[in-house]
């Protein structure tokens, strides 16, 4: 019986470990990005427009988030999706629909990380667009094309 518990053991080691690639495939990240602002209202501070039309919608040029460390995930996909509207300054709603794509990665206890696909939707809209974000890596921090900043009163 021991044996069989350590095949399978050493079965599904073999599976997890092969599912991450040795070489990140994401070409949007930079550790010498700024570090992410907050503004009064726990936002992001965003100041670019992404020119390019994959930035957000393909998972190798995900939206990254990191900021102070991965155990914020829920605050910084608020504090991100706060800081947009929708084309027309539509509030917008956000749901996780998946996870993909592991990489490797030094800011996880297990050295690999994962895009999440998120839908995003807004009264009004004809059909939810999906949006790729990392938490687990730096980059610039831009509005993805097809939305656009909040205003804030300051």
């Amino acid at each position: 019986m021991k044996i069989k518990s350590f095949f399978q053991l050493f079965l599904l080691v073999l599976v997890v470990s092969s599912c991450v690639s040795t070489k990140s495939t994401l070409m949007n990240v930079d550790e010498n990005a700024p570090s992410l602002k907050i503004n009064n209202e726990n936002a992001f501070v965003i100041t670019e427009y992404s020119k390019d039309s994959k930035y957000g919608y393909n998972p190798d040029y995900p939206i990254n988030l990191f900021f102070k460390n991965i155990k914020d995930e829920q605050k910084n996909l608020e504090r991100f999706f706060y800081a947009i509207t929708g084309p027309k300054g539509e509030k917008i709603f956000f749901k996780k629909v998946g996870t993909c794509c592991p990489f490797p990665t030094k800011k996880s206890e297990m050295g690999a990380g994962y895009i999440d696909l998120y839908e995003i939707t807004w009264v009004g809209q004809r059909s939810p667009i999906k949006l790729y974000i990392n938490i687990f890596e730096k980059g610039v921090l831009m509005v993805p094309k097809g939305f656009e900043l909040r205003k804030f009163s300051n």
